[in-house]
């Protein structure tokens, strides 16, 4: 598993989010706070505060660089 720090401060930025991860078969979970849940679940995503950075763990085995590399756009260095 691999946490990054990414944001997700527009609607449009959440509907090309869900979008990206969807095209992966590799389990996604955005944490915020106590709260865990599944990345690609748009009504999930607006449940999140959206303000802040949200932790995104990614359950892929072996190397994640090809995920990373969509994620670019959203990622928080």
């Amino acid at each position: 598993m691999k946490t990054v720090k990414i944001s997700l401060n527009s609607i449009d930025k959440v509907k090309s989010f869900v979008n990206d991860i969807t095209k992966f078969d590799v389990d996604f979970d955005l944490v915020s706070g106590r709260y865990v849940i599944d990345a690609k679940s748009i009504m999930g995503i607006f449940s999140l505060d959206l303000s802040k950075p949200i932790d995104l763990n990614i359950h892929a085995e072996g190397d994640a660089a090809e995920i990373l590399e969509i994620l670019a756009p959203y990622l928080i260095q």
